[in-house]
């Protein structure tokens, strides 16, 4: 098991566990696995979010790799997709995202981008990893003219900015937008620099909301893992859709109409459904991971889709349409990842493809819906020694009861065993039709996994 980084980059408490010794020695052994192989002075980009504790991150991770010789241009408060966008676009040797994505302010994170604008694999995190703890560091600081420069590069956001409109703008100007209007949930997050300028710039009417970050109030009650102050706003200002992001920027939730949610399943549907009509949806091929909705592959099922599960992780999503050639993949919790466009996850992009979809086809957001019929789904957790987590697999009597479960489903009902990577524990979860049936087995054979791993 790796010791710093995890599933997202390192994610921690900032300035205790995440400290400024631990960011600056990331920094120095990153610059050195990222830009081994190149002939000259690496130039590497820093994002961040809007914590209180980002420009201190940010500091010592430019100070690591400074001294190792690299040079950095520094981008200020900025979504992690337009840090993704812009290595690619600058030619870039490496980019760092400085942030804790949906979790509370005291949280801060490290997210490590290749040139190629793609999170690096688990691979080199490993790799960087062995370098930070080998002692070799010190081999690796630059003296004299050879010491890296730091410019700050807050303008490339319009970059961005102007990337949207050379996608969106020529085509949205031939729809129908006179009565569209969406409410915008920004989560005091790094879309919060940016939103407003893009839905201007493409002309669509809008409201903006949780838009004024102060350090401490991102994804406080907002944004896509508290949706219920959008739901309400969009029903009582009569708004056409409800738009949420998550801190850094990568993800995005909506709301229809009537305040019913569209998740990261409902949007796939919806955007793959479009895409095959249009003839752009490669192989006609979803990807997503274990933990979408049966509902999303019944929807394949009877769309003649092909839908590809991973591991859960938008990485390990990339990495299958990498390798397969597919350009349309995502998670439930938001991410979705448009390889024509970015080869991250992009909440804003996603938006905007949703409302392509709108606009074009004169169709509300419920209506677009009813292609995909959503399962209940039940998650719990079984406590268990930390030792034992993987045992379910091989042990007899809770195998038997997990497809002794699926029988009874005769196909309309699903069971995911998953250990947690961090915690003492193995989630349950079950789909089915009856939200009371699923809750009363996931219990059940919770506490059997408790029973039998304790």
């Amino acid at each position: 098991m790796r010791k710093y980084f995890g599933t997202d980059g390192i994610r921690r408490i900032a300035n205790t566990e995440l400290s400024p010794e631990l960011v600056y020695r990331v920094a120095k052994a990153g610059a050195y696995a990222l830009s081994k192989h190149t002939d000259h002075a690496p130039t590497i980009l820093i994002g961040r979010d809007t914590r209180i504790s980002g420009t201190l991150i940010e500091s010592a991770m430019t100070a690591g790799f400074l001294s190792y010789g690299a040079n950095v241009k520094s981008l200020g408060v900025i979504p992690t997709p337009a840090v993704a966008y812009l290595t690619k676009k600058l030619k870039a040797d490496a980019s760092v995202v400085i942030s804790a994505s949906h979790n509370t302010y005291e949280f801060n994170g490290v997210k490590y981008f290749s040139n190629k604008g793609m999170k690096i694999p688990d691979e080199l995190e490993e790799e960087i990893e062995e370098m930070m703890d080998s002692g070799k560091l010190d081999n690796f600081t630059a003296i004299n003219d050879k010491i890296g420069v730091a410019e700050v590069r807050q303008d490339l956001l319009d970059e961005y900015v102007y990337f949207f409109r050379k996608n969106f703008e020529e085509e949205f100007e031939n729809f129908d937008r006179s009565n569209f209007v969406v409410a915008i949930d920004t989560a005091n997050g790094a879309t919060s620099v940016v939103a407003e300028k893009v839905f201007t710039a493409l002309g669509i009417k809008h409201y903006i909301m949780n838009n004024t970050p102060n350090g401490v109030n991102i994804n406080e009650n907002c944004g896509s893992t508290h949706l219920d102050t959008l739901k309400k706003y969009v029903i009582e200002n009569n708004c056409n859709l409800g738009i949420a992001y998550d801190g850094d920027g990568d993800r995005c939730l909506a709301v229809d109409e009537n305040g019913n949610e569209l998740d990261g399943d409902k949007l796939l549907a919806i955007i793959s459904n479009y895409m095959k009509e249009k003839g752009t949806l490669k192989k006609d091929t979803v990807v997503a991971t274990v933990m979408s909705n049966l509902g999303l592959k019944k929807y394949a099922e009877n769309n003649n889709l092909n839908m590809v599960q991973t591991k859960v992780g938008d990485r390990y999503v990339l990495e299958e349409m990498l390798k397969h050639g597919y350009n349309l993949g995502g998670e439930q919790s938001g991410h979705v990842i448009f390889l024509d466009y970015n080869p991250t996850g992009d909440g804003i992009l996603t938006s905007l493809m949703l409302i392509r979809v709108m606009l074009e086809k004169q169709k509300s957001a419920s209506e677009l819906c009813k292609i995909i019929k959503v399962y209940p789904q039940t998650l719990v957790n079984a406590k268990v020694s930390s030792e034992k987590k993987e045992e379910y697999k091989n042990d007899k009597e809770i195998q038997e009861e997990i497809v002794k479960l699926e029988k009874e489903f005769l196909g309309n009902g699903r069971v995911l065993i998953r250990p947690s990577g961090t915690e003492p524990l193995v989630r349950v979860m079950i789909e089915g039709e009856n939200q009371d049936y699923i809750q009363e087995k996931a219990e059940n054979l919770a506490k059997l996994i408790e029973k039998k791993l304790s």
